[in-house]
């Protein structure tokens, strides 16, 4: 298992940061969610990935549900991809990732999780179904619902071109 769910790092901190919008926090919910899945182990005959990924969401249902009681959570977004680096072409595209990322969070969080899993991450319709413990015609209409969301906020020529 431990196996497994070291190759899975790198999906599941993708996914992390889709949830999160911020480096620091998906950091911090990949770590949460590793720590689960070793210290509770799997239920029989589940797969590590598909359990990791539902683990990884629920945690930060969690944390979300933590942060409106606590605090107003802040939007580290941008400060996250803050680097100093030279060159426009670099710029235009962190411009371009950071107006994705913003989009991405703007979408409701099913629609977000959805979207994640099947096209960031390539999950089938029926795995992410699974992962997200819901029908595969709700991930098909979350899916088509956040692309239609998503095409209608960017140019398609405006990101080829920068």
């Amino acid at each position: 298992m431990r196996e497994e769910l070291i190759s899975l790092l790198p999906n599941l901190r993708r996914f992390a940061l889709s949830l999160t919008g911020s480096m620091a926090d998906a950091d911090d919910l990949l770590q949460i969610t590793v720590e689960r899945v070793l210290s509770k182990g799997l239920p029989e005959g589940a797969d590590v990935g598909k359990w990791a990924f539902r683990v990884c969401r629920n945690a930060w249902i969690d944390e979300t549900r933590y942060r409106k009681i606590r605090t107003a959570s802040d939007d580290e977004t941008e400060n996250s991809y803050k680097h100093s680096e030279d060159g426009v072409t670099k710029t235009m595209d962190r411009i371009a990732l950071s107006q994705v990322m913003r989009a991405m969070q703007a979408l409701p969080p099913p629609q977000r999780e959805a979207l994640a899993l099947v096209a960031i991450e390539g999950f089938s319709y029926a795995e992410a179904a699974e992962a997200l413990d819901v029908a595969t015609g709700t991930i098909m209409s979350r899916v088509a619902r956040a692309r239609k969301a998503l095409s209608g906020q960017f140019d398609l020529k405006d990101l080829l071109s920068s």
